[in-house]
């Protein structure tokens, strides 16, 4: 039943908190609930953070237009760190010491989701980051949660659909970031568990305008059967460029950090053929019926693309279910009581979002499993589920 209620979140928004019983019948008057954000809406990281910034308005405008959350309205917060993460600390600050936020949906990279995580601790206010790495969440932190699948399992997902290739060796190049850096460690870790012989281990810079150096080795390094690239924003277009320049001609894995179609606009036709794991809200129309995310991410795409006239992407799922989640545990804590909230947040069972069915626990703040992401391939310029 709690997974059936939650499902209908996507479809509408008014029959959502209708059904939930979170619409009042009357005008919104009550105090507002307030919800805080950092995103990386400029930026290197903007194609991430531009998304997940118009969602957040996009849902609390519409939330508020249908009468709010028992009567009381969404009052949303938006900062802007433009992917630095000392501004995104500050602004964190400026959220629980100011603007008196009840909880912060935000931090679009692990960079700045890690900055804001000893304030959020410290001040005792719930906050779902919007970011990759484990780290966020491995050791759990009280109070801090998380709505993307971890860069673990995108490796863990990346070396189980290169077994099904029967490829056994992997050259890695990873970005100079915090979401790559800790990819890179997922990726070591994850390649002794499965059996996958690491032959190659190379960095980029997150601003590098060409990695063709780095490449070349391997390129020249004849153990490699697959290439995986652990970065997110501009640099991984830069990359796959370079590869299909140098004529690389063995099989490029993204990760999911990539999960947007900026990123193939970016890399142009360059991105053909290229693997990555993603959420199944990029090929939602591919995904089979009987899948319960197919009504939820086919209709959250049509109300993004039909609102900004762009098409969806995983970062803009990401915000969604992090806000969804977030008011759906204040309407089951009875308020916004700062303890109840996150407690409510760590007690969310059977929510079916953009990224998968969630179900969190006091072991696990971010609730999904590896079947939540699916293994899609850049087809004519479009996403494709890979079968």
């Amino acid at each position: 039943m709690r997974r059936r209620l939650l499902s209908t979140i996507a479809l509408s928004i008014t029959a959502m908190f209708a059904v939930s019983g979170m619409l009042s019948g009357a005008a919104v008057a009550a105090d507002p609930i307030k919800v805080g954000a950092i995103v990386s809406a400029t930026g290197p990281a903007s194609f991430l953070g531009d998304p997940e910034k118009k969602v957040l308005e996009l849902y609390a405008d519409r939330i508020n237009q249908a009468g709010g959350i028992a009567g009381r309205p969404v009052q949303l917060t938006v900062y802007d760190d433009g992917g630095a993460a000392d501004k995104a600390a500050s602004f964190t600050k400026r959220l629980i010491e100011s603007d008196g936020v009840d909880v912060i949906v935000g931090g679009t990279t692990t960079a700045a989701t890690m900055a804001a995580v000893p304030l959020v601790e410290r001040a005792g206010v719930p906050f779902i980051s919007l970011a990759g790495a484990v780290v966020i969440v491995e050791p759990v932190k009280k109070w801090v949660f998380k709505t993307p699948h971890t860069d673990r399992m995108a490796a863990e997902k990346v070396m189980e659909d290169m077994k099904k290739r029967g490829l056994t060796r992997l050259a890695l190049l990873s970005e100079d970031s915090g979401f790559g850096k800790s990819g890179r460690e997922q990726t070591l870790a994850v390649a002794k568990e499965r059996g996958i012989e690491l032959v190659a281990d190379e960095t980029y810079g997150a601003k590098d305008t060409d990695v063709t150096a780095q490449l070349t080795k391997v390129k020249n390094n004849a153990a490699a059967q697959a290439v995986l690239v652990f970065g997110l924003g501009q640099g991984p277009a830069v990359v796959t460029k370079n590869y299909r320049q140098l004529g690389i001609s063995l099989p490029l894995y993204q990760s999911h950090g990539v999960a947007s179609k900026e990123y193939i606009r970016l890399a142009g036709g360059a991105a053909e053929g290229v693997r990555l794991p993603a959420a199944g809200l990029v090929v939602a129309a591919q995904l089979p019926d009987s899948d319960p995310q197919k009504k939820v991410a086919t209709e959250f795409t049509k109300i993004y693309e039909d609102s900004f006239s762009s098409e969806v992407s995983t970062f803009a799922g990401h915000a969604y279910d992090g806000l969804m989640i977030a008011l759906d545990a204040v309407k089951r804590a009875g308020g916004t009581d700062k303890a109840k909230l996150r407690d409510a947040i760590e007690q969310t069972k059977g929510y079916v979002g953009t990224g998968g069915i969630v179900t969190m626990s006091a072991k696990d703040h971010m609730g999904l499993t590896l079947d939540a992401f699916h293994m899609v391939e850049v087809k004519q310029g479009d996403w494709a589920l890979v079968k």
